[in-house]
């Protein structure tokens, strides 16, 4: 059975025990970023122990989390942090179909 979560409303697969950074990161292919924080930064994996809050994205009914902390569960919906408050992103990130 295959295990899907959803990337700013695109249904894509995990690996079932693996952290939401990762799954992002390889559906990013790693250098597009999970979009950009609330200042303008890049969001993304960066240190993968939650220290550096580089990864936070806004999971739904949970508000903004530290994905590389975050097991990927079947059905979560998650968008990047700037797309909650300031609504679709003006900036690329990782599927950005604008």
């Amino acid at each position: 059975m295959k295990h899907f979560l959803y990337w700013r409303d695109r249904k894509i697969a995990f690996v079932p025990g693996e952290m939401l950074a990762y799954t992002l990161f390889r559906e990013c292919r790693g250098g597009a970023g999970f979009g950009k924080s609330l200042g303008g930064q890049t969001q993304g994996l960066f240190c993968g122990i939650g220290a550096c809050q580089g990864c936070l994205v806004t999971l739904e009914g949970r508000g903004s989390v530290e994905s590389c902390l975050t097991p990927a569960r079947d059905g979560m919906r998650v968008q990047p942090i700037q797309e909650l408050t300031d609504g679709p992103s003006t900036t690329e990130s990782c599927n950005d179909d604008s």
